[in-house]
């Protein structure tokens, strides 16, 4: 059964890995595209760190850290760096399409 929940949280992170990168390539816009990166792979990324850190806290029987803290890192970075490189992109004048930019009507 360990291994069917490890095995699930490797694939789960692989498929949202998959297709966050998918959607950078994907996407036309620069804005569209910081979703792709920050949503979805830190999902994947997060899931497969989370697998890790369950197979070697019962591999050794001690609670392994380095995955728990790089998981942690990753989910307070990701989003602040998204927001700072929309900021900057905003303050720039970035080209937007029509359909993700904000109308006040």
């Amino acid at each position: 059964m360990f291994e069917i929940l490890l095995s699930l949280l490797i694939i789960i992170g692989a498929a949202f890995t998959l297709i966050g990168s998918f959607g950078l390539f994907k996407l036309p816009d620069f804005f569209m595209r910081l979703h792709g990166p920050t949503k979805a792979t830190t999902l994947g990324v997060g899931a497969i760190l989370i697998a890790s850190a369950l197979y070697f806290s019962f591999e050794k029987d001690t609670l392994s850290l380095h995955e728990i803290l790089i998981t942690l890192f990753l989910f307070i970075t990701a989003p602040v760096s998204a927001h700072l490189m929309a900021k900057a992109a905003i303050h720039i004048k970035v080209k937007q399409l029509k359909k993700t930019q904000n109308r006040i009507e």
